[in-house]
C-alpha cells in the first residue's frame, strides 16, 4: 500500500481529531527527545522525571482521546443533518486488502504503544518513589528535610522504605494524602516549619523493624560525647558512657535495657499533654507474659478522669525516642562542638566556642543574610577583642567562618524557619526532654512505685573530663556524673535539657 492510498477516514478530518493527533505526535516526539535526553546526559533534574514520566504520558493518551471524540461528533452532526450521503462510522472487513492492511497497523501500533505505556508506567512509579522526587521537587518547601537527610545515618536508605514502605495499600494512601500537599505548595498554603510528628505514619514495625530488629540485640554500646565549653580555653570536657541498649528475646529471658521499652517484653502506652508527644503524665506499663498492668500518673499535675476518658493512649513504639533518624536537625551548641573536636575549627582561637555558638543561633530572615552576618560578628569579635590573634591568624578564623556557615546551612533553614529548637530530638534528655519526659521521677503509681529517674538505669559513665580533671571508672559501676563548673547538686535536681537548650547555658 502506498503512502498516497494511506488516507484517514473521512471522519477524521475535522478539528478536534486534528488537534489530537498533533499533540498525540507533539508529544510523543517530546517524550522520545527527553527519554533520551536523560540516557545519555544523564540529567538529575527533578522537573526531566516529573514532565517524561507524570505529565507528558496524559498528554499524548488524552490527544489520542480526542481523535475519535471527534470522529464520533462529526457523525453525530452528519446524521442530525438530515445529508443522505453522510459518512458512515468506520468498519472493518478483512476481506478488504486496505482494511487488513489498516488492521495490521493498528494492532502493531497498539502494541508499541502498549509496551512504551508499560515501561513509562515502570519508570513513572520508580521515579514517584525516588530520593530525587521526594527531595527536590517542591524545592524550598523539601529543602531542609532533603539536606538533614543527606548529612544523616539513613542517608543511603530511600524516603520511602520509611514513609511508605513495602505494599500497594500504603503506596495508594503516599499518593492520595500527596494530592493535597500538592495543592498546599502550589496555593502557598503549606505551614512553615512544617509540624511534627507526621499524623498518620506507618507504624514502626512495619519499616524500621525491616532492618532494626530489637529481639536480635542486646548489650550495651559505648558512646563518646565531646563537649568544649563556653570558657576562653574552649576547654574540652568529653564523657564516655556504656549505653544500656538492651533487647532480647522474651522467650530466653534476655530482655534488659533501654528497649525494655518496646514490645520486647512489655507494652508502654501514653498520653501526651501536647502534638508533640513533649509532655507525657501519663503511662501504662503492661506485661505482656501475664497480662498485669500498672498506671503511672504525674504527681504535680495529673489527668482527670475526664480527659483519660476522653484520649486515646499512644502505643510507645520505635519512633517515640527515634523521632528524628534521618531529619536531624542539630543545635549550634552540638555543631560547633563536632567541628572544633574534627579540628574543622581551631581549638586555640581564643572563645571560638561561645562566638561560633552565638553567630549561628542568631536569627536572619535568609540564608544570604547569615551568611554574611556569621563571617561579620566573628569578624568583628576577634578585631575588637583579640586584634592581635585578629592579625595573626586570619586564615584560622576565616576558616572558622566558613565552617559555622557550613554548619548553618545544614541545620537551620530561615525561609522554612527551621531551626533545632522547632524540632525536638528526643533521645537521651541534653537539649531536649526525650528521656526525661517520663523519667522526671514524677510519675508514679497507686502502690507507691515511680518510673525511675536512677541514670545508671540507661548508661554507666566509664570516663568523664580531660586534663588534671579527667576521670575514669575503676569498678563496672561506673562513675558518678561529675558538672564541669560547680552548681552544687542542681543537676540531680533537674534535667539537663531545662539549662542546655542549644546554646550557652
Amino acid at each position: 500500500m502506498s503512502l498516497r492510498e494511506m488516507k484517514l477516514p473521512r471522519l477524521a478530518y475535522n478539528w478536534i481529531s486534528g488537534i489530537g493527533i498533533i499533540i498525540a505526535v507533539v508529544t510523543g516526539v517530546l517524550m522520545t527527545f527527553l527519554y533520551i535526553i536523560g540516557i545519555f546526559a544523564k540529567v538529575t533534574n527533578p522537573y526531566l522525571g516529573i514532565f517524561l514520566y507524570m505529565v507528558l504520558p496524559p498528554v499524548l493518551i488524552g490527544g489520542l482521546i480526542l481523535v475519535p471524540l471527534g470522529m464520533l461528533k462529526t457523525w453525530y452532526r452528519f446524521k442530525k443533518s438530515g445529508v443522505a450521503s453522510y459518512p458512515t462510522w468506520p468498519y472493518f472487513d478483512l476481506n478488504k486488502k486496505s482494511h487488513r492492511n489498516a488492521a495490521l497497523l493498528f494492532i502493531v501500533g497498539s502494541i508499541f504503544f502498549l509496551i512504551i505505556s508499560a515501561v513509562g508506567g515502570y519508570e513513572a512509579f520508580h521515579y514517584s518513589e525516588s530520593v530525587n522526587f521526594c527531595g527536590k521537587t517542591c524545592h524550598s518547601v523539601m529543602k531542609p528535610e532533603f539536606v538533614a537527610y543527606q548529612n544523616s545515618p539513613h542517608a543511603r536508605v530511600s524516603c520511602v522504605s520509611c514513609h511508605v514502605g513495602p505494599g500497594a495499600d500504603w503506596y495508594a494512601k503516599s499518593k492520595m494524602s500527596g494530592l493535597y500537599q500538592v495543592y498546599a505548595v502550589l496555593a502557598d498554603k503549606y505551614p512553615r516549619p512544617i509540624p511534627t510528628p507526621i499524623a498518620n505514619l506507618r507504624p514502626a514495625r512495619e519499616t524500621c523493624e525491616q532492618c532494626h530488629w530489637p529481639e536480635k540485640f542486646f548489650g550495651a554500646q559505648q558512646k563518646s560525647f565531646n563537649h568544649y565549653m563556653y570558657d576562653e580555653e574552649n576547654s574540652y570536657w568529653p564523657i564516655e558512657m556504656l549505653i544500656k541498649v538492651g533487647g532480647g528475646n522474651p522467650e530466653s529471658g534476655l530482655t534488659s535495657g533501654i528497649h525494655w521499652h518496646t514490645f520486647i517484653a512489655n507494652k508502654i502506652e501514653y498520653i501526651a499533654r501536647d502534638e508533640r508527644h513533649q509532655e507525657i503524665p501519663w503511662v501504662r506499663a503492661t506485661n505482656v507474659k501475664t497480662g498485669y498492668q500498672t498506671v503511672y500518673q504525674d504527681t504535680e499535675n495529673p489527668l482527670t478522669e475526664e480527659e483519660i476518658a476522653a484520649a486515646e493512649p499512644r502505643v510507645f513504639d520505635c519512633m517515640d525516642c527515634h523521632n528524628r533518624p534521618s531529619h536531624i536537625y542539630n543545635s549550634p551548641d552540638h555543631a560547633i562542638d563536632e567541628a572544633l573536636y574534627t579540628e574543622k575549627i581551631d581549638v586555640t582561637l581564643p572563645e571560638i566556642k561561645r562566638i561560633s555558638v552565638e553567630a549561628m543561633a542568631e536569627l536572619y530572615e535568609t540564608e544570604e543574610a547569615a551568611w554574611h552576618g556569621i563571617a561579620n560578628r566573628i569578624k568583628d569579635f576577634y578585631s575588637e577583642e583579640y586584634p592581635d590573634i585578629y592579625n595573626e591568624k586570619q586564615d584560622e578564623i576565616n576558616e572558622a567562618i566558613l565552617e559555622v556557615q557550613d554548619k548553618y546551612q545544614k541545620n537551620i533553614f530561615p525561609e522554612m524557619k527551621v531551626r533545632w529548637e522547632e524540632y525536638p530530638n528526643n533521645i537521651g534528655h541534653f537539649g531536649n526532654p526525650g528521656c526525661m519526659r517520663c523519667h522526671t521521677g514524677n510519675l508514679q503509681a497507686k502502690d507507691g512505685s515511680i518510673i525511675t529517674r536512677d541514670c545508671n538505669s540507661c548508661h554507666t559513665i566509664l570516663a568523664q573530663g580531660s586534663g588534671e580533671r579527667s576521670m575514669m571508672a575503676k569498678s563496672m559501676d561506673g562513675l558518678e556524673f561529675v558538672h564541669p563548673e560547680d552548681i552544687d547538686e542542681a543537676w540531680k535536681e533537674m534535667g539537663c535539657h531545662e539549662c542546655h537548650s542549644g546554646t550557652q547555658p
